[in-house]
């Protein structure tokens, strides 16, 4: 086989899919859409319907699934789902790759890898971190790791889902970096209802909040970069400059939110999970520096 039938053979190969929820089947759909002949299967067979009336195939067993495809593909509420489905199919797995998009921790995500290496079988840790509709589209993208010439003999399927970002070799580094980027998702998400809430109690309801917020949400990444060149290189130094907004600073203004929430009657879970990063700080002396020194006490107690 020349290099251009490689190459075919690459781009339609088969791939399965195990997990049907809203991701697995937009996965699915943007694989179909490239392509490539898509196995799928499901504890509850009936979400397969969707994606087998555009063309997938349902099996019967996972078992069966894992047989169809050099590449299994899993979208799972944890790594936990993947032993269950798996444990009565792993004399299938040998020289196969799973890819493992589910949610859950760094550690559990390397103890996966040792598992499938125990089973003969390639493993990349991913986090996709686009929402289902956007999967497949120009705007995805998938931090995978694990080892890199795994990534890249799969590279035509995985990249039919979103732009592959490779991090490095340690299978617990991607889910790292999902893990980090949802804490900044997550956390958005709660101070913009916080933020309605107390918009809310001056009779201003969220159709009129929420765009003025998302405002506010959408400009931090740009405050950041232009008050330094390279963002996090300082932190990377060690250097927290207080020229700018100082941990005194953005303390105060802390506790002004904590005083207005409870004056308001409002929940303090996160209001309050904000002002000890700035009073820790303040309390260690390092009132003057720039507000990046709570990263100090987020570290943990030995670096505060």
């Amino acid at each position: 086989m020349n290099e251009q039938q490689n190459r075919t053979t690459r781009q339609n190969s088969a791939v399965t899919v195990i997990g049907l929820g809203p991701m697995g089947q937009a996965m699915t759909r943007a694989l179909l859409t490239a392509g490539h002949p898509v196995t799928v299967w499901n504890r509850t067979a009936g979400r397969a319907d969707g994606v087998v009336a555009d063309g997938a195939t349902l099996a019967a067993t996972p078992g069966e699934a894992v047989e169809a495809s050099d590449l299994v593909i899993l979208s799972l509420t944890d790594y936990r789902a993947m032993y269950d489905i798996l444990d009565g199919a792993t004399a299938s797995l040998a020289g196969r790759t799973l890819v493992n998009l589910s949610s859950d921790t760094p550690d559990r995500s390397r103890e996966a890898a040792a598992w499938a290496a125990g089973h003969d079988a390639a493993f990349l840790t991913g986090g996709v971190m686009v929402p289902a509709p956007m999967v497949g589209t120009a705007a995805a993208y998938v931090y995978y790791s694990g080892r890199g010439h795994v990534m890249e003999s799969h590279l035509a399927a995985l990249t039919s889902l979103g732009t592959p970002k490779h991090l490095g070799e340690d299978p617990g580094l991607a889910q790292m970096m999902y893990q980090a980027q949802l804490a900044v998702f997550l956390t958005t998400l709660s101070g913009l209802m916080h933020a309605t809430a107390m918009l809310g109690t001056a009779g201003m309801r969220a159709g009129e909040a929420l765009p003025e917020l998302l405002s506010a949400a959408d400009s931090i990444g740009d405050i950041l970069r232009a008050g330094e060149e390279s963002p996090g290189t300082a932190l990377d130094a060690g250097e927290h400059p207080g020229d700018l907004s100082t941990v005194t600073m953005m303390g105060a203004t802390s506790d002004h939110i904590v005083e207005t929430s409870t004056s308001l009657g409002l929940d303090l879970a996160l209001p309050l999970a904000v002002q000890v990063h700035y009073r820790r700080a303040i309390e260690n002396g390092h009132g003057s520096d720039n507000w990046t020194r709570i990263i100090d006490s987020i570290r943990g107690p030995m670096t505060a």
